[in-house]
């Protein structure tokens, strides 16, 4: 699957599929994800998003953000629903009642894709059903008060995981929701950050083209749950990837590892992967973790961190030596 060529001066050309005036937070990551998402589209589009911030801030009856075809539907069905639109369509041309084929693209939040949609995506990607899935992964129930999800980082403070005297925070560490998307053996998995708009872009006109199923992984920084100045938003999102707590990969047909050119600078110098504790030092959710008693499990993080980007290295069939 060849890189996707994208031209600025194109892009800026565009109309913005998602209009201003929403009531997303200042700083918030989603809106973002959506508008380059959405700059990658080429033809008709469709979209799907399941209930959480990005569906109640851009749908305030009776205003809507959207400027393309939109459907709101419960946590646990998104995929369901895609599924079902994609069914039609494809009925619908089939009999001559529709004359242009259009995408479908689903927004879901870490809430209503790691835990409670998982059943109805994992449907759809056995299946095989076209349509390209956008996971902004804020980490948390971040609309309902910001209790832990499956996608929430191990020690990360939450109200529903506190920090105190005996619990520090979330005591798991997330799912490996793309090697579980890739499990599936579906054509294309995918991360991304809204830092990096140009590999994001690209890597959802790869998804759209995709000869099936596609997933794309984007971290979403929360100024609200992980406590950080809503300035801070990209500047925390591309230290994700410089210290490894999120690189960014493709992966396609359920097997083959490509590291995306960021994180593969990385690899190739890693003189230039910093600290975990760079990243973590910026989000107030994390902040019992710079204290001298929790140095241990600020420790346990990096060796996790480093575990899991050395093991990434040898799935892309990378030397580490």
């Amino acid at each position: 699957m060849t890189s996707e060529r994208i031209n600025l001066k194109d892009l800026a050309k565009k109309k913005l599929l998602l209009a201003p005036g929403h009531r997303l937070c200042s700083g918030c990551a989603a809106s973002i994800i959506v508008k380059q998402a959405l700059l990658a589209v080429d033809g008709p589009i469709v979209v799907v998003n399941a209930t959480g911030c990005l569906e109640v801030a851009t749908t305030i009856y009776p205003y809507t953000s959207w400027r393309v075809p939109w459907i709101h539907n419960a946590f646990e069905n998104a995929a369901a629903t895609a599924s079902g639109i994609l069914h039609a369509r494809d009925k619908l041309l089939a009999d001559g009642r529709l004359k242009q084929r259009y995408d479908i693209i689903v927004f879901g939040g870490d809430g209503g894709t790691y835990d409670i949609g998982l059943q109805s995506l994992s449907g759809a990607w056995e299946r095989g059903d076209k349509f390209l899935y956008i996971l902004y992964d804020n980490e948390a129930y971040m609309n309902t008060g910001i209790q832990r999800s499956g996608g929430t980082p191990m020690c990360a403070w939450t109200t529903t995981t506190p920090v105190g005297r005996v619990v520090r925070g979330k005591e798991e560490w997330k799912k490996p929701i793309a090697r579980i998307a890739a499990a599936h053996k579906i054509p294309y998995v995918a991360t991304a950050t809204p830092y990096h708009w140009r590999d994001f872009i690209s890597k959802v006109k790869k998804g759209l083209k995709a000869d099936g199923p596609a997933f794309i992984h984007v971290i979403s920084p929360c100024c609200r749950g992980w406590r950080f100045k809503s300035s801070q938003t990209l500047k925390i999102a591309k230290l994700a990837v410089e210290t490894c707590f999120f690189p960014l990969y493709e992966i396609i047909n359920g097997s083959e590892y490509r590291l995306s050119q960021p994180s593969l600078v990385i690899a190739k110098n890693p003189k230039l992967k910093k600290p975990v504790k760079e990243y973590i030092a910026l989000q107030g959710r994390f902040k019992h973790l710079l204290q001298p008693e929790n140095q241990e499990l600020l420790n346990r993080i990096q060796e996790t961190v480093d575990a899991e980007w050395n093991e990434l290295l040898r799935l892309c069939g990378i030397s580490q030596s």
